[in-house]
């Protein structure tokens, strides 16, 4: 079978490696441009691309599919089917009909949970106790076709966006290996979505990063979670951002202002809170920090060099 596959971050690694190992012919990898990043604004080049020329692949990087020349090109290389794995780039109706076995795509979350950009921070943020990945049949909507297959597993209290999505993408690659041949096969049929079921995430900007401390203990806590490791939650203490990269919801008794670094008399067990902030309800234990310009570090060793810190007044948002 002639593949071509298109995707853009690491996410989408083991599933164009999967179809390597599994002797698929990969005829071409698409992906997107290099992008400038860094303070020195060097061009870095896609994860997939980067795996896909260590196997002397071809590899495509069209600023957009709709451009010209692109269908023609595409259509060049007669492909069976094309895989899809976070590739950031809607594919138009000419695309999706030139492989006779349709366009199938990966997608990280139970869908049609969490169609969109962010499906894997928006399942933490929601509280969730399970999320998956889901193999699709595509058509022309955003994560609206009918599914092949699901797979699931749960979030624990520990995952955060980067960890979970490592999960979750070698599931993906696991499951397609068993889907794909399947389809090829004609041994499945596609079921589709339930619309009433379905609900959208767009992607996550850095301001969302900054802390409400209005808002619940628990709320706080997914957030911290959910933007590990982009754009991380952060505070301000003098005048400089203060991460928050690891934390706990607690309850309180007593009362304090909104915002205000409050010292623990208990912590869970297991947990290495060392200090708290009050917040719309209950408290949250900080476990880790990291201050602006310094390396990260745990919230008792902050303390230890921040006197006044216990007492003080964080900005509320």
């Amino acid at each position: 079978m002639r593949v071509i596959f298109m995707g853009s971050p690491e996410f989408a690694v083991p599933h164009l490696e999967h179809l390597i190992l599994a002797q698929y012919q990969v005829v071409a990898v698409y992906t997107q441009p290099d992008r400038a990043a860094g303070r020195g604004c060097a061009l870095v080049s896609p994860p997939v691309k980067r795996a896909a020329l260590a196997w002397e692949l071809t590899v495509v990087q069209p600023a957009s599919l709709k451009e010209g020349g692109v269908v023609g090109q595409l259509t060049g290389f007669h492909p069976d089917v094309i895989v899809v794995a976070a590739f950031g780039q809607i594919l138009p109706r000419s695309v999706l009909g030139i492989p006779r076995f349709g366009c199938i795509n990966i997608h990280p979350s139970l869908l049609p949970r969490f169609r969109g950009a962010s499906p894997v921070a928006s399942a933490i943020l929601a509280g969730d106790e399970f999320t998956g990945v889901s193999i699709m049949l595509m058509d022309e909507g955003l994560d609206t076709g009918p599914i092949l297959a699901r797979a699931q597993i749960p979030i624990s209290a520990q995952d955060t966006t980067g960890p979970l999505t490592t999960k979750l993408s070698l599931m993906g690659a696991r499951l397609l290996q068993e889907v794909l041949s399947c389809w090829l096969r004609g041994e499945l049929t596609p079921q589709p979505q339930n619309e009433a079921e379905a609900s959208y995430c767009g992607s996550i900007t850095k301001e969302e990063g900054e802390i409400d401390w209005h808002l619940p203990a628990i709320d706080i806590w997914r957030r911290v979670r959910a933007f590990y490791p982009w754009p991380g939650c952060y505070t301000r203490w003098r005048g400089r951002q203060l991460k928050i990269i690891e934390a706990v919801p607690l309850t309180e008794e007593r009362t304090f202002k909104v915002g205000e670094v409050v010292a623990l008399t208990s912590v869970p067990e297991g947990s290495e809170a060392g200090w708290g902030v009050y917040t719309g309800d209950g408290v949250l234990g900080v476990s880790r920090v990291q201050l602006e310009g310094k390396r990260a570090m745990s919230a008792a060793e902050f303390l230890r060099g921040q006197r006044e810190f216990i007492g003080a007044i964080l900005p509320l948002s």
